[in-house]
């Protein structure tokens, strides 16, 4: 079956990696001394790494603006466009954003930066460490048409992390219903925080229910259990595993991205 991901990527099932940006302006773990130039140096020297190490596409996030706000301030989306216009030339794969917790300017940052998709929270209401965290997904849509950005593609989080769906309802009735009336590109699958493993039987209720829509494995891919996640998923998100030490905290080790796209590789190979 053919989906939008062969129209962007040269491979079935593709690793797309999260280049997690140093804390921003206006966080409050932002290195006022070090300021944007060393924010950009990492990046630089990660998107480098990734790169070199073959995986499929990069995905930029403020992943480093602890605590995460559900409505971010204007000044998280402008810097980061000023960090991806900085490093434009430099990206050689399919790339696409994710500032946390927002959507629409999530999506203002694709259009703005030429961005192919976008990650987020779209759909539902959640307890979460960060308070009662809300959405309106069809607003979010409709602004997306109203930018011109309609070609941006839409990864919906459907088990979002570090939050709890206030309603009763099964994951696959959610997944079914979250296909059915708010028309997602894509559906990820997450475990409780970057990094934690995605529950195999998780992603295949939410796979089974999706139909067509493509369904990526969020957290926890690592080198030994990638063919496992890409059996079931369509495509994987990797960030933790690729840090020195598997360690979020971390920068991106080159060993690392090269052991786990090897294994990925193998994997693919079995699929021809």
């Amino acid at each position: 079956m053919t989906t939008w991901l062969d129209d962007i990527f040269v491979v079935k099932k593709p690793v797309i990696a999260m280049l997690h940006l140093s804390a921003l302006p206006g966080d409050p773990g932002y290195d006022a001394e070090g300021g944007l130039d060393a924010v950009i140096a990492r990046a630089r020297q990660e998107l480098h790494d990734l790169q070199a190490g073959g995986v499929d596409g990069v995905m930029f996030s403020n992943e480093f603006s602890l605590p995460y706000l559900t409505q971010t301030e204007p000044i998280t989306a402008i810097t980061m466009a000023r960090i991806i216009g900085e490093l434009r030339s430099e990206i050689t794969v399919p790339f696409g954003v994710n500032v946390l917790w927002d959507g629409r300017a999530s999506i203002d940052l694709a259009m703005a930066t030429g961005a192919r998709w976008v990650r987020e929270i779209f759909t539902g209401v959640y307890a979460s460490d960060f308070g009662l965290w809300n959405t309106n997904v069809g607003e979010v849509a409709r602004h997306r048409a109203r930018i011109g950005a309609s070609g941006v593609k839409l990864l919906f989080n459907i088990v979002p992390e570090s939050a709890t769906y206030l309603a009763a309802r099964d994951l696959e009735s959610i997944a079914k219903t979250t296909v059915f009336a708010t028309l997602p590109d894509a559906l990820c699958v997450s475990g409780a925080t970057a990094g934690a493993p995605t529950d195999t039987q998780s992603l295949s209720i939410v796979k089974r229910a999706a139909g067509n829509v493509p369904v990526f494995v969020n957290t926890g891919v690592r080198a030994e259990n990638v063919g496992d996640q890409l059996s079931i998923a369509d495509g994987a998100v990797v960030g933790t595993y690729f840090k020195r030490d598997g360690r979020f905290e971390n920068a991106v080790d080159p060993a690392r991205v090269i052991t786990l796209m090897t294994a990925a590789r193998e994997f693919r190979a079995t699929l021809s």
